[in-house]
């Protein structure tokens, strides 16, 4: 059954260019935004800058650092051509996929979507990206898959972080199917218009934006079909804290700090905080949780 929502972002809702890209970082080639993106009921506030120094402090890309400067810094290392991913499991055409291949022959779409760190701050992001739906159709989706499990790239000589093992690396994440065939799931090529810059997760991610920011795994290398349940990294990492689902939820907080507010980047360090909604403000996922505990199942 087709999914409805209803468009609220507009470009004044967008986390400010200037300030979300480093600018060092950006990748020649641009990607036409023709028109606004997707995005749930909840109007954002309108942002205010920050300075370039200032949102360059809020990636996480641990492959590249722990520290929010880091991954700005270090992840002009990381080697994006060529690149290819793996695609295997429960799928009828597994193999080796140049990524112009796998991409090819479908549409790229401009989605403005709210982004929630489970650190409690957020931005509204416009991205460029393929439904994750597209892809799967394209290789073909066994009957039998329940779950889809995504690999981030591992370059020990380009990424310092995997040297100082600070999770296990490579980094894995996992949705169940229907989360992953849901419309408002993408897979990212772009940011404003422009290549995903490293610090990103260039030249590919995953964006699901009901559901917290580490989620959305950066630079995949490999897609896999399965009928279990996949580990991902930050659950293997301290299972207490960080759930499989990991649905924006304000009633559940995190076991060190509220969920129920957010601090809006682009509003500067002492701008008030902003109530964080439901699914991040995307209610039409509501339904892929029907009749679950969203506080067991967190």
């Amino acid at each position: 059954m087709a999914h409805r929502w209803k468009n609220t972002l507009t470009a004044a809702d967008v986390t400010p260019k200037a300030a979300y890209l480093n600018r060092r970082q950006i990748l020649a080639g641009t990607v036409g935004l023709g028109a606004i993106g997707l995005a749930g009921p909840a109007a954002a506030a309108n942002m205010e800058p920050n300075t370039l120094e200032e949102i360059t402090s809020y990636n996480n890309y641990y492959e590249f650092g722990t520290g929010k400067e880091d991954p700005a810094r270090n992840a002009g290392a990381l080697v994006t051509s060529p690149w290819s991913i793996k695609v295997d499991g429960m799928v009828d055409n597994p193999g080796d996929y140049a990524l112009a291949d796998l991409l090819g022959g479908l549409t790229v779409e401009d989605r403005i979507y709210r982004f929630r760190c489970v650190e409690a701050w957020s931005m509204v992001i416009p991205w460029n990206g393929i439904e994750l739906a597209d892809i799967l159709a394209k290789v073909g989706v066994q009957s039998g898959a329940r779950y889809v499990a995504f690999e981030t790239v591992v370059q020990p000589e380009n990424m310092v972080g995997v040297r100082r093992r600070v999770l296990d690396f490579p980094y894995v994440e996992g949705l169940r199917l229907d989360e992953a065939m849901h419309p408002l799931t993408i897979m990212a090529t772009g940011i404003y218009g422009q290549p995903i810059a490293n610090q990103n997760g260039a030249p590919i991610r995953l964006v699901v934006p009901w559901k917290y920011g580490f989620k959305s795994i950066k630079s995949i290398v490999r897609i896999t079909l399965t009928d279990k349940q996949p580990p991902t990294s930050w659950n293997k990492a301290n299972a207490r804290e960080y759930g499989f689902y990991s649905n924006v939820n304000p009633q559940v907080d995190h076991p060190r700090w509220s969920q129920a507010t957010e601090r809006r980047i682009g509003g500067g360090l002492f701008a008030a905080r902003q109530d964080t909604a439901m699914f991040n403000g995307y209610p039409e996922v509501a339904s892929l949780y029907a009749g679950m505990d969203l506080r067991e199942n967190y």
